[in-house]
C-alpha cells in the first residue's frame, strides 16, 4: 500500500519529527510511503486517489479551495485520512471544507503546554483502542469544536484549568475519533503537541492502529464506488 505524508507550518509543532515519526511507523507495516513538505502534493486530484492513506501534519498555514477539494475527492473515493493535533484539526483554519472533512476545529488549549489531564477510552471495542486503558497525559488539552457526527473513541474532560470557560461547567471533550467522509475513513487523534507525547504508549498505539483503520477503507471501496453518485448534489457547497 501508498501513504502520503506532507508536512509544514507552525514549527511549535515540529511537523518535522513528527513526519518522521510517522514515516517509521508506516515503513513498519510495509507501506510505500512519499513524504512531501510542500502542499503542492495535493494538486493532483486522481493521483491522491491511489494512495490508501494520506497524513497530513501541517498546523495553520493556508490551504487553497482547489486542494482541498482534491483531497475531499480521493477521501471520498476510499482513500483514508489521518493525523494528530494540530497537523490535522488546527489545519487550514479558513478552510471550511477542510474542517467539515477532518470532523472538528481547534478553538482553545487552556493553560497552554504542561497541563495534566486524563483521557478516557470511551468505546473499548473499536479496533483502534482495545485493550487500552484510560491514560495520564501532561500536554496541551485541545478544547475543539466537534462534529456530533463523529464516533468517539476518547475523551477528555474540562475545565482542568480555571479560565473564562470554567463557568460552563464539565464537559467531556472528544480527544480521538473516527469519521465517514463518503467511501473514505477519518481518523483523528488531538495528541501530540511535542513529537514525544506520542513516541511511545497508549498514544503512540491509538495512532499507529488509526493508520491502519484509516487505511484499510481504500480496499473495501473498490466496489462501492456506485455509491458516490446518491451522495453528490448539483451545486458548489464550499
Amino acid at each position: 500500500m501508498k501513504a502520503l505524508i506532507t508536512w509544514g507550518g507552525w514549527e511549535g509543532h515540529e511537523p518535522e519529527q513528527v513526519a518522521t515519526q510517522f514515516q517509521d511507523m508506516l515503513m513498519k507495516k510495509g507501506f510505500h510511503v512519499d513524504v512531501y513538505d510542500t502542499l503542492a502534493c495535493f494538486d493532483d486530484a486522481e493521483a491522491l486517489t491511489q494512495y490508501a492513506l494520506i497524513v497530513p501534519v501541517w498546523t495553520m498555514s493556508d490551504l487553497t479551495k482547489e486542494r482541498a477539494l482534491n483531497v475531499s475527492h480521493a477521501v471520498s473515493r476510499g482513500t483514508g485520512l489521518a493525523g494528530c493535533h494540530g497537523g490535522m484539526c488546527d489545519a487550514f483554519r479558513t478552510n471550511v471544507l477542510w474542517q467539515f472533512m477532518t470532523g472538528a476545529n481547534w478553538v482553545a488549549h487552556p493553560g497552554g503546554d504542561g497541563v495534566r489531564y486524563r483521557v478516557h477510552i470511551v468505546d473499548k471495542t473499536h479496533d483502534t483502542t482495545q485493550g487500552i486503558m484510560d491514560f495520564d497525559v501532561c500536554s496541551e488539552q485541545y478544547y475543539l469544536h466537534v462534529d456530533p457526527a463523529n464516533h468517539v473513541l476518547a475523551t477528555t474532560q474540562f475545565p482542568t484549568v480555571n479560565w473564562l470557560h470554567s463557568p460552563n461547567g464539565p464537559v467531556d471533550m472528544p480527544v480521538a475519533w473516527t469519521r465517514a467522509w463518503g467511501l473514505g475513513r477519518v481518523y483523528y487523534n488531538a495528541l501530540g503537541h511535542k513529537q514525544n507525547v506520542i513516541a511511545s504508549g497508549p498514544a503512540y498505539d491509538m495512532i499507529d492502529r488509526g493508520f491502519d483503520w484509516a487505511a484499510a477503507g481504500h480496499a473495501l471501496a473498490r466496489e462501492r464506488q456506485s455509491e458516490l453518485a446518491t451522495w453528490q448534489s448539483p451545486g458548489n457547497h464550499f
